[in-house]
């Protein structure tokens, strides 16, 4: 087979990218799931990447609504691999970083040792979905035999801008394992930690996932869903046509709310939720609590072919255990409602193992232009990659699942 004759520009902005090209390319990723299977009834493959997060409406909203560019911190920078007939045939999320903010995969103790030190960590490059700790493609491409030999290009051309633009670094979070393995033999140092997601085992009813657990974590989780509900709350499922500007200013004040008081900035801006509600309806579900007529709280998610993804929440109103309702016995009551095989929740949270959510592993892959750094770095990874591998078996052995559905397996 020969090799495909490409090159790779960057372009500082996704308005002149087709929305049809870029998501030809991410529609599929290594080791993704094909999107003609297990999809649930209500999506179509039509236009649809499998994971909505690196789709052109999402990464363009972000720009639109000035979430991402501007003094941001996050100026875009995306790698465009084309063909001889200058079609688009790969593509990478890329964005110029002055700051360690909204990645979720933290270096900020890398920035303040190569600053001691004397060096520049800061602008740095991220190939990443902004704000959004969710496993996805990265180095997209169009699926063929050559598929591979375009995200190898797009691989090593990171490498060579951040050394040609003197940059201290080149960031690949959330990435796929495949990609992972790809990026670590092409020299970039590979990291690991972990996240909590809920599988589906092929359950009929919440009740059906209750009987797996162990009879404590049952009566827990039904005493945290009444509790939750009993100031006489309605949850309600909102998705398509539901989401109305009322609704979004309804969920953005929950958002601010708690967004000020997590990060001191919250990063999306209340046109984000406009625009990305107009281009994306079909693919967001907003689990919305009322309480005596007026809306309370809040969680988005949006929706892969086989995944509901968790995002963001809030409330103002606070009730006990309302956050867990909302963000993950909805999410698990939806996924079995519509046969999606998992519930991705996102970053951190030991407290979601209790209700039914396991470690999973997550990935990223990191350049470092300055040896010497880059040395020590390599040598921190390996203990901390060793670290993350017992620390997610000791969490699954606490699994709350029932022992003999455990030895049965």
């Amino acid at each position: 087979m020969t090799d495909v004759d490409l090159r790779i520009r960057i372009e500082p902005s996704l308005a002149k990218t087709p929305a049809a090209s870029w998501d030809a390319c991410a529609a599929a990723g290594p080791a993704q799931v094909s999107l003609e299977d297990n999809l649930s009834p209500h999506l179509s493959t039509r236009g649809h990447t499998d994971n909505p997060f690196v789709s052109h409406d999402f990464l363009f909203a972000l720009e639109q609504a000035h979430c991402v560019g501007g003094r941001t911190g996050w100026q875009p920078r995306h790698l465009l691999a084309e063909g001889a007939d200058g079609s688009l045939i790969g593509c990478a999320p890329c964005y110029v970083k002055t700051h360690s903010q909204g990645e979720y995969v933290f270096d900020h103790g890398w920035a303040e040792a190569f600053e001691r030190a004397g060096g520049r960590y800061y602008p740095k490059l991220q190939v990443a979905v902004p704000f959004t700790p969710v496993t996805g493609p990265r180095l997209l491409a169009r699926p063929g035999p050559f598929a591979e030999q375009i995200r190898g290009a797009l691989a090593d051309a990171l490498a060579e801008i951040t050394t040609a633009s003197e940059l201290s670094s080149a960031h690949v979070t959330f990435l796929t394992e495949a990609e992972w393995t790809l990026l670590g033999q092409r020299g970039f140092l590979q990291r690991t930690d972990q996240q909590f997601h809920w599988q589906n085992a092929g359950y009929a009813t919440f009740d059906d996932f209750l009987s797996a657990l162990a009879s404590r974590k049952r009566k827990s989780i039904r005493r945290e869903r009444k509790e939750a509900l009993s100031p006489g709350i309605d949850v309600h499922w909102l998705t398509g046509s539901d989401l109305t500007e009322d609704i979004w200013d309804a969920f953005f004040a929950f958002y601010m709310d708690t967004g000020s008081r997590k990060w001191g900035r919250p990063y999306l801006t209340r046109d984000f939720f406009s625009i990305v509600g107009a281009k994306m309806a079909d693919r967001i579900l907003l689990m919305m609590a009322k309480r005596a007529g007026r809306w309370i709280a809040g969680a988005i998610n949006f929706l892969g072919s086989d995944t509901i993804y968790g995002r963001n929440w809030g409330a103002i109103e606070h009730h006990p255990f309302l956050h867990f309702e909302l963000c993950y016995y909805q999410a698990i009551d939806y996924a079995i409602a519509h046969k999606l095989k998992r519930v991705e929740a996102g970053a951190q949270g030991e407290h979601k193992l209790a209700r039914g959510y396991l470690p999973h592993t997550t990935y990223s892959a990191h350049f470092i232009a300055n040896p010497a750094l880059s040395r020590a770095v390599a040598e921190y990874l390996a203990r901390e990659r060793a670290y993350v591998q017992a620390a997610g078996e000791e969490l699954a052995a606490a699994a709350p699942f029932r022992k003999d559905l455990i030895e049965q397996d």
